[in-house]
């Protein structure tokens, strides 16, 4: 027999005064429908299955800045109108997030996470057949916005099925997918470009391929984790099985337009005028800027000054993802780190391994400048990149968890709000990248970089030290260290 708790009560229909029992459908206490509760196999499998949505987007990203030389050639177009497509993809990624995160807690993950990547995939053909850049551009643009999903979902997704307590390494992991396959995905695409039979279009035909078998891993794999969805779910079918129309799930009205509302107004205004939002933003903004640019500026690289062939620039990749293994090892000791001070300096805790991510990426920075000589071993350009991408990581994840544990229930909000700026960095750095390369050589060019990452090193040592008197000042930040200290008194 299915297990739920009923409540009666009594509603008037139609105007008229007639009583009709309502059945109230609730969660017994650790019914195995919740989410949850679900067992750590089941959750492993959800964690896994959300997190290759990250995996396919983040290589739709870089993957596609390989096949440049051929699309300028097959398209007849300038180098800056192919770096336009490279940019459009994460302005989609800006852009889409604020409704769909809305959309998530009205019709459930895995109905969004089923028809974007449907949208995903469908757009590799509308780029790979573009008859024209103008067409490519907007099938990248559209394929952003499809992509975002794998962005915002996979947290909520680990939010609902993972307890406070252990959610910290599913999200690690999800930090560690983002990054990691921004160097896998040109790894592969590399070998394709240099393959005269197919080059620029084949480069999306196979992220074609594996990201269109992901829709069916998602319809067999997946489950919806959002509570209420499944609460309408099991009344639904209570429904059709009894025939008693009685069987309700009560939940709260969502004014669907007040919700859009608020999830496009509040990001902008905890990233404008919230010290630690602002300052975090800009500096994950930044460092994700520069990711793009690195993105664009690894093929003219090592192919200029080392003679690199197209597939050997695309194995340099692989740097990227070596510098996020050493980022997901850190983190684990941040993790020791985090439950050993937090007592003493409480939520800042969270941000000790990001003051060391602060040296990380001036030092890998000044190395990819100062080591870009044609008699300087490709090796020296390869750590530069492995140190920034370690600093990348470990900034990436403690930005999440250290806006998440500091605006509680206004954590969404403050995370799409990073999320945002760092996407419009994301989206202008390669507009400039090329001229600025050409204009101050890949030297002083990168050197620029390194001296902006020097200037932003003090603002993890600031929160760190000035973080709960910073907090305390923010109506949103200041209801969330009250309810700490009630907590703990």
């Amino acid at each position: 027999m299915d297990s739920y708790r009923t409540r009666v009560s009594s509603l008037k229909v139609g105007g008229i005064g007639k009583q009709e029992d309502t059945i109230w459908v609730d969660f017994e206490p650790n019914d195995p429908r919740n989410p949850v509760n679900f067992s750590r196999r089941k959750k492993w499998v959800i964690t896994a299955v959300a997190c290759f949505a990250t995996l396919i987007t983040s290589e739709g990203a870089s993957a596609y800045a390989l096949g440049f030389d051929s699309m300028i050639r097959d398209l007849n177009c300038t180098e800056f109108q192919a770096t336009i497509g490279l940019s459009v993809y994460p302005l989609g990624f800006a852009v889409l997030p604020m409704i769909t995160a809305a959309a998530s807690e009205e019709f459930g993950r895995q109905p969004l996470y089923l028809w974007s990547t449907v949208g995903f995939v469908a757009m590799f053909v509308m780029v790979a057949l573009a008859p024209n850049i103008q067409t490519l551009i907007g099938g990248r643009f559209l394929q952003g916005c499809f992509a975002s999903t794998g962005a915002t979902l996979v947290g909520g997704t680990i939010a609902d099925i993972w307890p406070v307590a252990e959610r910290g390494f599913p999200m690690a992991l999800f930090a560690l997918v983002a990054v990691f396959s921004m160097g896998t995905g040109p790894a592969a695409a590399g070998w394709i470009e240099m393959n005269p039979r197919l080059q620029w279009k084949w480069i999306q035909w196979a992220q074609m391929t594996w990201s269109g078998a992901y829709i069916f891993v998602i319809i067999f794999f997946l489950r919806e984790t959002r509570s209420s969805i499944v609460l309408q779910n099991i009344a639904k079918e209570l429904r059709k099985k009894t025939g008693d129309n009685r069987y309700q799930a009560r939940l709260p009205k969502i004014d669907m337009k007040k919700l859009i509302w608020t999830s496009c107004t509040r990001p902008l205004q905890l990233v404008l005028f919230e010290p630690i939002v602002t300052s975090f933003s800009l500096w994950i903004g930044f460092c994700w800027g520069v990711l793009f640019c690195l993105v664009e500026s690894i093929p003219g690289a090592f192919s200029t000054l080392h003679n690199f062939n197209t597939g050997q620039v695309g194995t340099v990749f692989l740097t990227m993802s070596i510098g996020s293994v050493f980022g997901f090892l850190t983190n684990l000791y941040q993790e020791k780190l985090y439950k050993k001070y937090y007592p003493t300096r409480g939520t800042e805790a969270r941000i000790i391994t990001a003051c060391f991510a602060a040296f990380l990426l001036p030092i890998g920075m000044f190395i990819y400048a100062w080591c870009s000589y044609p008699w300087v071993h490709w090796v020296s350009l390869c750590i530069g990149i492995v140190i920034y991408m370690w600093g990348t990581f470990i900034v990436y994840l403690s930005v999440f968890l250290y806006l998440a544990d500091c605006y509680g229930p206004y954590a969404s909000s403050a995370l799409a709000g990073q999320s945002l700026a760092r996407n419009i960095f994301a989206t202008a750095f390669p507009l400039f990248t090329q001229q600025m390369y050409r204009k101050l050589t890949y030297k002083w060019a990168n050197t620029l970089f390194g001296c902006v990452a020097l200037l932003m090193l003090p603002i993890p040592f600031v929160l760190f030290y000035h973080g709960p008197r910073i907090r305390m000042s923010s109506k949103f930040s200041r209801k969330v260290i009250e309810a700490q200290s009630r907590g703990g008194s």
